[in-house]
């Protein structure tokens, strides 16, 4: 085979399994089920509980098949190291809470995913300040820095408005700053963007969602890109400060995050998730290019008053989102006309299903307001433009004309 770094993206990710010539030949690397390991010399085990030599200790930090899949997504990112955890709102919580303190600050997108502002809000509660603002804008984010400011943390594309944020001029600011900048590559993948390329110091992705792309196994993973300086940051305790400076970061959440938190990912929940990974290009060109045809069949229906979509060429963002990414992807919104109501128009569809998944291979719709949003309240709803009859659309890989006939009847 060729050199790794001279390979296609989706070669790669194929292969990536053999690469690291996995037990007995097979193509995937194995399920191993064993949560403790043991070595012929007590002291390796010492050695390996102390960080000294590299090996295995225990299954809550650490597993063979979790660790082929976070080398898997590592190259997907072009990170310098990735850590698995047992979902995306694990690698969320477990980061934040093990490079954040009370009295510190952080900067986060008033579009944020509802759990994840559900989050954020929490950690309120123990002194850490917080200030949402519109990402979709570099000088929104700059006059919200404070002098203890620590992190910025916003989404490729909201969900489910599809807001896209100023990436590239976000990176600058915290490059200049010398701020944390976590980027969730969730609604994009690695596949239509690679957050390293705008200068993240993290990405997160929820393998749940088009990484593994199938419905069948919860999994989040956090890559570091090596992009930050760690020498500069307060917060990493001094136990940590040994070895390599790039890595001082990803020590600190995996000791103080993953191994105290204990959010795991298990070995079949891997396992499930590297195989769904290796058609992630092919199942994310083939939805976009649906969601883009649908998107546009939606925008000149008369029953359906708005279209949410990057790839529209009214969306405020549309050019941005264009030159950052590959396709525009894969998640839409509607606004039904407000005589519709949105449960029957739901329930006439016969093969779009209602669910709350996302990046799944079938197309799913949910009403937003009263399910994943609900929580928020009205007001918080309205300011992030989440009306009671928006729809939001994870689009699949069936026939568009399956999908066009459905959204027909069902509006008809």
């Amino acid at each position: 085979m060729n050199n790794d770094n001279d390979q296609g993206f989706i070669t790669r990710n194929l292969h990536a399994d053999r690469a690291d010539k996995p037990e007995h030949g097979v193509l995937h690397k194995p399920i191993h089920t064993s949560v403790a390991y043991t070595y012929d010399d007590a002291r390796d085990l010492a050695a390996v509980f102390q960080g000294k030599m590299a090996g295995y200790n225990y299954g809550r930090q650490q597993n063979p098949t979790v660790n082929a899949l976070q080398t898997r997504i590592t190259k997907m990112e072009q990170g310098i190291t990735s850590t698995a955890f047992a979902t995306g709102m694990a690698a969320i919580g477990s980061t934040l809470f093990a490079l954040l303190r009370a009295g510190d600050h952080m900067i986060a997108s008033a579009f944020l995913f509802g759990n994840t502002n559900s989050l954020f809000n929490s950690f309120r509660n123990f002194g850490i300040e917080v200030s949402f603002v519109d990402t979709t804008s570099a000088d929104a984010v700059a006059a919200a820095i404070q002098g203890n400011t620590r992190l910025v943390f916003t989404e490729t594309i909201a969900n489910p408005v599809t807001q896209v944020a100023d990436l590239a001029g976000i990176g600058q600011l915290c490059q200049q700053h010398g701020l944390i900048y976590l980027v969730d590559n969730t609604m994009t993948s690695p596949w239509l963007f690679r957050p390293v390329s705008v200068g993240a110091s993290f990405v997160i992705n929820s393998l749940t969602k088009t990484i593994g792309g199938h419905g069948n196994a919860l999994g989040g993973m956090l890559t570091d890109t090596g992009l930050f300086d760690w020498s500069r940051y307060d917060n990493i305790f001094d136990t940590y400060r040994k070895g390599d400076v790039k890595l001082w970061g990803t020590t600190q959440v995996r000791k103080k995050g993953l191994r105290d938190f204990g959010a795991t990912l298990g070995p079949e929940a891997a396992h499930h998730l590297a195989v769904g990974s290796e058609t992630l290009p092919l199942r994310m060109d083939r939805a976009c290019d649906n969601a883009q045809k649908l998107a546009e069949f939606c925008d000149s229906h008369p029953r359906i008053r708005k279209v949410y979509y990057p790839g529209l060429s009214h969306h405020p963002q549309h050019e941005r989102a264009r030159s950052l990414f590959k396709k525009t992807g894969s998640i839409m919104s509607i606004d039904l006309a407000h005589d519709i109501d949105c449960f029957d128009f739901l329930n006439r569809l016969q093969c779009v299903i209602a669910s709350s998944n996302l990046g799944d291979t079938r197309t799913l719709a949910i009403p937003v307001a009263h399910t994943i949003f609900f929580e928020m309240g009205a007001e918080r709803r309205a300011s992030m433009g989440i009306g009671d009859n928006m729809i939001r659309l994870s689009v699949g890989i069936e026939d568009i004309d399956d999908l066009l006939h459905d959204f027909s009847q069902a509006l008809a």
